[in-house]
């Protein structure tokens, strides 16, 4: 007799009549929802090196640079993902306090789309910000080879600025001839992560782009790079923090060697320079040497802006935390001795087993172990984020947000956030309101940290 589980249901679901569950779903939307925005994954070919093409990119549509998608805060969308690729992949709307079952998560939140079908998202984004999709299925090899694309919800309150710029900023692993070389070295995945060798914004080397002089203009980056954590800073310029990972900072701050890691979302506010041909430049400063991300060259005659000018942007509906009745959950991050993962997947294993959560290596695309916690709907809990390792890392958690209240290591900004980077043997407490029911993954940001056990899942109910 078959075992049943949370997998073979998926599958049946999936052989019964085009992933049954997953398009009864965005089905019901259709009367509510505009025609969904067409995403097909597919294969494709770039320049990225100047000079050289790079074979089997992954992206959507036709790109080759994924679409940026805009939405409206509080407005229905739509999205209709088409598998064009020669395995299985989902669609993840990173950052997005959504409905479990259009998380993108397989085993957890729906069926794999398989090559040649097709799965329906709808959704209403109740938060603006600058988010980022991507797949959870082969993660490694998806991501890094091009399947990283920006999604920006629009607010109409928000202050008018002179231009935006979304800065979609990340490595890529190629060889001197262009071509993609091994995603991950074991030895490195055991520790900080394997670096790529060529790095890129909106998949160029340090673009330029051109800017009213003296204006203020938004940049929205993403950290859509599977390793590299940033120090980010501005060469010749002036900038306000006025958003982190898709949440308003209450009161803006300057922009000073402010590091994120992948996953993260930072916006600012630059002031470009006053004169004619002047260029501002976003660098990040945790490289050795530092380097360029993007240059923004100034053009016209100045509009005398300020930064003092900005005022700060409308907060997103979050809960706030009762931290005072707030029940308090261990999360220790650690290796694990624990070896290969027992179970293989449709979406890809590294075959290593080298970081846990509370003790348990989990790599997420394989069927789930026990919830990490059960939590009751709209209650508020204290994650106790512990980091028990030598390295940095992006913990980040799906379908709600936190508020991060204290570290071991001195003041926090208490903001909310979907993604805190944790350092080395520091302890930080989260406040978490589990208000969205399902099951909702946290996990490593630094995907072969991800995928070789440092993966773990809440249930809300």
């Amino acid at each position: 007799m078959a075992l049943i589980t949370r997998r073979n249901l998926l599958k049946a679901s999936a052989v019964a009549g085009a992933y049954g569950a997953g398009l009864t779903v965005a089905g019901g939307y259709r009367s509510a929802f505009a025609s969904p925005m067409q995403l097909t994954a597919k294969q494709a070919s770039a320049e990225l090196m100047p000079g050289k093409t790079t074979a089997n990119i992954m992206t959507w549509n036709d790109g080759p640079l994924p679409p940026v998608l805009r939405m409206q805060k509080g407005r229905p969308f739509s999205a209709r993902l088409t598998n064009r690729l020669n395995e299985p992949t989902t669609i993840h709307w990173h950052g997005l306090r959504i409905e479990n079952r259009m998380d993108g998560v397989p085993f957890l939140t729906q069926p794999y789309v398989y090559t040649n079908d097709s799965f329906d998202y709808a959704f209403t984004p109740p938060d603006a910000g600058t988010f980022w999709y991507h797949p959870h299925c082969n993660t490694l090899t998806q991501m890094g080879q091009g399947m990283t694309g920006m999604l920006i919800v629009e607010n109409p309150d928000d202050p008018q600025f002179d231009g935006e710029f979304p800065l979609n900023v990340r490595d890529w692993r190629l060889g001197g001839d262009g071509q993609f070389i091994a995603q991950f070295k074991p030895r490195d995945a055991a520790k900080a992560g394997t670096y790529g060798t060529f790095r890129t914004a909106n998949w160029q080397p340090a673009p330029t782009y051109d800017a009213p002089a003296g204006g203020l203009v938004r940049l929205r980056i993403a950290i859509t790079d599977v390793t590299r954590i940033h120090g980010f800073g501005i060469d010749d310029g002036d900038a306000l923090v006025i958003a982190l990972d898709g949440n308003p900072v209450a009161e803006p701050f300057p922009l000073d060697r402010l590091m994120a890691g992948p996953g993260q979302r930072v916006d600012l506010a630059l002031r470009m320079p006053e004169d004619e041909g002047k260029v501002a430049t976003l660098m990040n400063y945790r490289a050795t040497p530092p380097y360029p991300i993007a240059r923004f060259r100034s053009h016209g005659a100045s509009l005398k802006r300020s930064l003092k000018d900005i005022r700060p942007l409308p907060a997103n509906p979050v809960s706030a935390p009762a931290t005072e009745v707030a029940e308090t959950i261990p999360l220790d991050l650690s290796a694990t001795a624990e070896g290969a993962p027992a179970k293989e997947s449709f979406c890809g294993s590294l075959g290593f087993n080298f970081w846990a959560i509370n003790k348990v290596p989990w790599s997420g695309d394989t069927d789930p172990t026990a919830p990490l916690a059960e939590l009751k709907l709209g209650k508020t809990y204290h994650l106790r984020l512990a980091n028990l390792t030598p390295h940095i890392h992006p913990i980040h958690l799906h379908g709600m947000s936190f508020k991060v209240m204290e570290s071991s290591l001195g003041p926090v900004r208490q903001i909310f956030t979907d993604t805190y980077l944790i350092q080395p043997d520091e302890v930080a407490t989260l406040a978490l309101v589990a208000d969205n029911p399902g099951d909702w993954v946290i996990h490593c940001h630094i995907i072969e940290h991800q995928k070789s056990g440092m993966t773990a899942f809440f249930r809300v109910t």
